[in-house]
């Protein structure tokens, strides 16, 4: 495996002046928690993670034009030859180490917002998952891919972790990227540009098909709905009739978040313009 010293002393440095460290504890908080890298990159059964197989790598959508497969991420697959800088890079900028370009699904765009003490705490942590020893394939795009998703991302720090708007923007966009899977689909992707938190994202799995609810502050969105009504919502897959929630929403891995954390993606998502909704609710 290589290791880029380089990376970790500079990543350190930036951290430290932050006030801030990268550490395995944060980068597990993140993979396992609000980050649920583990819902795109395990295998999925109709009930969810299939046992064994965590960030194993899995098919997670196939279209007329693509199929997209979330490789094996576990110190077994390909990474465990990049360096820290080059998995890093992968993960926030959407760059092999061969130049080529990750496509969709992966919310490259949001990612480009991670910070940087936040990468390199995830990047430690799965240096040391578990190995598993599985090959899903590899992606395959009828369509083009961009030569980039931007230039080179220097160094970003994020928000004070306290339950603010602000901290909230930075979880629910960068970390949990909820802003893309609640945003209505366009010709380009996501419309978490200009529609976010409409809803209307369809996810097909061995769930069946589901959309995307609406997450905006109107009567559409999460207006009827108490912070405690949310909370359940995001962590347990309960609404508060008691009708159970479908997947894909990782409700075991939101489940881990901090109360601090869950009241600023709340007190965020309460900030969102209302919006009609984008589709038809699962």
């Amino acid at each position: 495996m290589k290791v880029s010293s380089l990376t970790s002393v500079a990543l350190i440095a930036v951290a430290t002046a932050a006030g801030a460290e990268p550490s395995l504890e944060r980068g597990e908080y993140l993979v396992e928690g609000p980050a649920a890298c583990g819902n795109c990159h395990s295998p999925m059964g109709p009930e969810g993670p299939v046992p064994d197989m965590h960030l194993g790598g899995r098919l997670v959508e196939e279209t007329p034009v693509y199929t997209a497969i979330a490789p094996n991420i576990t110190p077994a697959a390909r990474v465990a030859d990049w360096s820290d800088d080059e998995l890093g890079r992968s993960i926030r900028e959407g760059l092999r180490p061969d130049g080529s370009v990750i496509g969709p699904p992966m919310p490259i765009v949001l990612y480009r917002g991670l910070s940087d003490d936040d990468l390199q705490s995830m990047v430690m942590y799965l240096r040391q998952v578990p190995a598993v020893e599985n090959d899903p394939g590899e992606s395959r795009y009828d369509i083009p891919l961009p030569p980039s998703y931007g230039p080179p991302v220097e160094t970003v720090s994020a928000p004070e972790r306290a339950a603010t708007v602000e901290y909230g923007a930075y979880l629910a966009g960068p970390v949990a990227h909820c802003i893309e899977c609640h945003s209505p689909m366009g010709p380009q992707g996501p419309m978490s540009d200009t529609q976010t938190g409409a809803g209307g994202f369809e996810f097909h799995g061995p769930w069946g098909t589901v959309v995307s609810p609406n997450i905006t502050s109107g009567e559409e969105g999460i207006a009827k709905y108490s912070d405690a009504d949310l909370k359940a919502m995001i962590t347990q897959g309960v609404r508060p009739d008691g009708e159970r929630m479908s997947l894909p929403m990782p409700y075991a891995s939101y489940a881990k978040m901090t109360e601090d954390d869950l009241d600023a993606v709340i007190a965020y998502l309460r900030s969102l313009p209302a919006l009609p909704t984008g589709g038809t609710e699962g």
